[in-house]
């Protein structure tokens, strides 16, 4: 019997902004609940007629637990429709997508609205265990002696805040941070700063020489008391340029380090949301999908060097597909550092890597940059952790539309030593 295949039907997203600016007061939920609401006016679809809404979030609001709940209800989706939030950090939009088919697959529904949402902007600061004793005993104080008793036994350290921000982009395991792993490529790739600037350079020209296909996958977003919308993503540089980010320090090894603002990924706050559903029901319902997930993986790999991840999951998802590199029409390799990046399509086109890590004589092969993030990457477009996979996805889609190409395939490295990579074709 033919498996049923999962196809997406349609997609929007926010703009992408910059932590600290312009989305920088709506949470994940309402970044969420933006992006479905649009969905569904853009679609026609009958709300009732979802069986499922899954979306991805790292950093999950206290205030909204299971943030998929929350959005759905918001959106006007029914109460009877269920609804629930994935984690696999960098790659959380991508499992809110292929956790659909496997539903569709186990007979669990064949309408979901899936996608990813993330305020980076908003992740709070956390004081210490110890803090929050003393902050209970205070509270529990009765009367002004027990009050004074409870409030000289604070210190001014108890005062200093953890960045929660900072401790979900640590490993707990290799105890490196994001930025860390990736110096830790830089020097075992022998990546110079020149070759990251020049790459996140290319990044940004093709951003923003992209904002106007871009706009299609774009729904505005009013705030209050602005007279004008957000209506492009703002992290694209219009003055950027190689002299400018020579200039830029390294931020996480500040002697002999190479990675910089300039040649990372930006924190940022956006929402993607992706109609998907079986091929059958498409078909009933009059939609022309975008395309068709084909296949994918997920690998594991060293923590200390996450970054590598796509070269693992890549590898697994040609086992499982049978599609090569050469397949490709597109390819979308999440930028999460362009030493990362740079590290990843060495690793493609290396017979060593193959044999020691894939158990395979022949390598991945070369990924030309003629097909790689040609509308530029999270190095100048952002990436919402959460939102990030589902963001390729889509962008990934239309500019297989636009070209009348065949085949894209997606890849994320993953924060914790993990790798996803997903095949697309248009129908």
């Amino acid at each position: 019997m033919k498996e049923e295949r999962l196809v997406i039907v349609d997609g929007v997203r926010t703009p992408f902004s910059k932590a600290g600016t312009e989305l920088a007061s709506l949470s994940a939920d309402e970044l969420g609940r933006i992006v479905v609401s649009d969905l569904l006016t853009r679609t026609g679809l009958d709300p009732a007629l979802v069986d499922e809404v899954i979306f991805g979030c790292v950093a999950q609001p206290v205030e909204a637990a299971n943030v998929a709940r929350v959005i759905a209800l918001r959106a006007g989706i029914p109460e009877s429709v269920p609804a629930s939030t994935v984690q696999r950090n960098c790659a959380s939009g991508c499992e809110a997508v292929t956790l659909a088919q496997e539903k569709l697959r186990a007979g669990q529904g064949s309408i979901f609205i899936v996608g990813g949402a993330e305020s980076m902007s908003n992740i709070p600061l956390v004081f210490k265990q110890t803090t929050a004793v003393k902050f209970g005993r205070l509270s529990r104080a009765k009367g002004f002696g027990q009050r004074l008793q409870a409030l000289a036994g604070f210190r001014p350290s108890d005062f200093a805040p953890r960045v929660g921000l900072l401790l979900g982009l640590t490993d707990p395991v290799c105890g490196l941070n994001m930025g860390e792993t990736a110096e830790v490529l830089a020097r075992e790739f022998r990546l110079t700063r020149d070759e990251q600037d020049a790459f996140a350079l290319v990044s940004n020209q093709r951003a923003l020489a992209a904002r106007d296909k871009l706009r299609n996958e774009i729904c505005p977003v009013f705030l209050p008391a602005k007279e004008a919308a957000v209506a492009q993503d703002n992290g694209p540089r219009a003055n950027q340029s190689r002299e400018a980010l020579a200039k830029l320090k390294p931020v996480f090894e500040r002697r002999t380090g190479t990675v910089t603002a300039g040649n990372a990924s930006q924190v940022s706050d956006g929402a993607v949301a992706l109609l998907v559903m079986s091929e059958q029901r498409a078909s009933q319902l009059g939609f022309t999908p975008l395309g068709v997930l084909a296949g994918y993986a997920y690998a594991g790999c060293d923590p200390a060097r996450m970054g590598l991840g796509p070269a693992f999951a890549i590898a697994r998802a040609e086992e499982r597909t049978g599609f090569t590199l050469a397949d490709a029409d597109l390819i979308e390799l999440n930028e999460a550092f362009a030493a990362q990046t740079l590290a990843v399509l060495k690793c493609a086109q290396s017979g060593q890597f193959a044999r020691r890590f894939l158990g395979r004589e022949c390598p991945l092969g070369e990924i030309p940059s003629e097909k790689l993030n040609v509308n530029g990457g999270a190095i100048a477009l952002g990436h919402p952790v959460g939102a990030t996979g589902a963001r390729i996805i889509l962008t990934s889609l239309r500019e297989l539309e636009r070209r009348k190409a065949r085949r894209a395939l997606v890849s994320l490295c993953v924060g914790g030593g993990q790798g996803a990579a997903l095949w697309l074709e248009r129908n």
